[in-house]
């Protein structure tokens, strides 16, 4: 409810903790008390972890002066939230964005240390080749050097351009400098995984929830 409402309501006596008549709006109260609100139980979460399809346009990003971003697709349902990206998604893909505003879980989240699995679905300019197969298994050495861990790469076996493709590790641009190598280029990639947890495909482009209990422990 709006702050104005909060307070009024606060100052009414409406709010009690663990039974207690709250009359202060600067009231200290426990995480832990039972809150309730003209005497129906009320609900509060310390921190949103929140599982959204990123839609093709749309920037990985809090802010931006001129594109939409991840967060001004929920911001109406958590007006006052400071929701930030946990990873990003480059424009043109789409897919699963994790949107929390616990910095503590994201920093664990995309710790290099960690390597929580990412799978991609993509397609491709060129066919899958054995020399892809291979070099992916092995760990790539991106055009400036740069040695890659290992990743998962498999073919669609209908289709050769398409591939599902498991990541590790985060590098800017990863999976397109990873083809690039291969002399292949990547035409569309969409984040179906992280971490064990599937995207939602319920939820279709813009669409977003929280996450369960369960995704969070295997998170």
């Amino acid at each position: 409810i709006p702050r104005t409402e909060a307070r009024r309501a606060i100052l009414s006596g409406q709010l009690a903790a663990d039974g207690a008549v709250c009359r202060r709006p600067d009231q200290k109260i426990e995480d832990t008390a039972a809150l309730t609100l003209a005497g129906r139980p009320l609900s509060w979460q310390k921190y949103v972890y929140l599982m959204l399809d990123k839609p093709q346009g749309v920037v990985s990003a809090s802010r931006d002066g001129r594109d939409t971003t991840v967060t001004d697709l929920v911001r109406e349902q958590y007006p006052r939230r400071e929701l930030f990206p946990a990873g990003r998604l480059d424009k043109d893909s789409t897919g699963f964005v994790l949107l929390t505003d616990d910095g503590a879980f994201a920093h664990a989240l995309l710790a290099p240390k960690r390597h929580v699995d990412k799978v991609y679905q993509v397609l491709l300019d060129a066919p899958v080749t054995p020399e892809m197969l291979a070099g992916f298994a092995a760990g790539v050495v991106l055009a400036d050097g740069e040695a890659m861990l290992p990743a998962g790469l498999e073919a669609d076996p209908q289709d050769p351009c398409r591939a599902t493709v498991v990541l590790h590790q985060g590098v800017y641009h990863q999976i397109k400098r990873l083809f690039g190598v291969f002399g292949a280029g990547v035409c569309a990639l969409r984040r179906v995984a992280i971490g064990g947890v599937p995207l939602d495909p319920a939820l279709g482009p813009g669409g977003s929830r929280p996450l369960t209990g369960a995704e969070l422990a295997c998170l």
